[in-house]
Formats: C-alpha cells, sequence, structure tokens
C-alpha cells in the first residue's frame, strides 16, 4: 500500500489538490487495519512518511518527470456539443450517445491510455465508438471531403483509432 499512498500523494500535487501526507497515512493505516489505534506521531509514523516520500521519488524517476497532461474530457465536451448540432435533434435525444462516449472515456482511465495518446485523439475515438455502438451516423458524412472525426482532430487517422478502440476495449477485458 506504499506505493498506493504515494501514487495518490503525487497526484493531489500534479492536480494542484494537495493532500497532506500525514492524512493519506492515517487514512491508508485505517483502512488497513480497522480495528487498531489511530497512529501515534512516533517512529512508525515517521518512518513510514519518509517511506511514502521515497517511493513518491522513485514514481517521479520512473515517470520521467512527465506527471502533467491533458485531460481529454475538455474536448469531448466541445465535439458533443458541436455534434449535437450537425446531428437530427431527434436522432440525438433517441439515442445515448453523450453518456456513452462520457461513459467510455472515464473507463479509459483504467489503462494507460491517456498517457500514450493525444487528448483529442482519445475524445474522438470514444464519440466514434459511442457512435458505432448505437449505430448512429453522422448527416453527410458520405459526401464529406473527409470524415467527421478529421474535423476535430487534423492529424488522427483511422489505424490510430482502430488501436485506441482496441486498447479501451483491452480495459474491459482486464476484470475478466
Amino acid at each position: 500500500y506504499l506505493v498506493a499512498m504515494a501514487a495518490l500523494y503525487l497526484a493531489g500535487k500534479v492536480e494542484e489538490q494537495h493532500l497532506r501526507i500525514r492524512d493519506i497515512i492515517n487514512v491508508s493505516h485505517r483502512y488497513l487495519h480497522p480495528r487498531s489505534d489511530p497512529l501515534e506521531l512516533d517512529t512508525l509514523f515517521w518512518e513510514l512518511r519518509d517511506s511514502v516520500v521515497q517511493c513518491e521519488l522513485l514514481m517521479l524517476r520512473v515517470l520521467c518527470f512527465r506527471v502533467s497532461f491533458q485531460h481529454p474530457h475538455k474536448y469531448l465536451l466541445h465535439y458533443l456539443l458541436s455534434l449535437k448540432h450537425w446531428m437530427n435533434r431527434h436522432s440525438w435525444e433517441r439515442t445515448p450517445v453523450a453518456a456513452a462516449a462520457w461513459a467510455l472515456l472515464r473507463d479509459s482511465y483504467h489503462g494507460p491510455l491517456c498517457l500514450q495518446h493525444p487528448p483529442q485523439h482519445i475524445a474522438v475515438t470514444v464519440l466514434y465508438l459511442a457512435l458505432q455502438c448505437y449505430g448512429v451516423e453522422v448527416p453527410a458524412d458520405a459526401e464529406a471531403e473527409r470524415p467527421w472525426w478529421q474535423v476535430f482532430s487534423e492529424d488522427l487517422s483511422k489505424p490510430v483509432m482502430d488501436q485506441i478502440v482496441l486498447e479501451l476495449i483491452r480495459v474491459y477485458t482486464l476484470d475478466a
């Protein structure tokens, strides 16, 4: 559980939601030892605190100090709003494409997708997959010069999208 505590501590720093290391240690200790007394500020606590800090530094080195990245959420929101205006209102309201896209995006965080692909590519791909799942077609896509998804992300190709879809599907097989 040392790695989990260090990851929480580092994530709080990266996302500017600073968590006190003492709180992380106390909550973790309480979770793992529900019937024991709270930790005292003694040698055990300070050794555990030092271990969390050392593990945090190790994680930073393993990540090559690349800990900040753009989340695809803002892109997906923009793409959904744009696509909603392109689509037939009735077909948009009949199918839960937006809810499915948000669910797929949330699930994408169970794997390394957000570290391996640009956020725009992930956002377009989850939207593409949600549309495919419900059999919804974007109007005039067949007559267009380029596919609808390249309007949102010009550098995205179909093979890259297919790769992201495969990686996302792999996330669902992790629990099996």
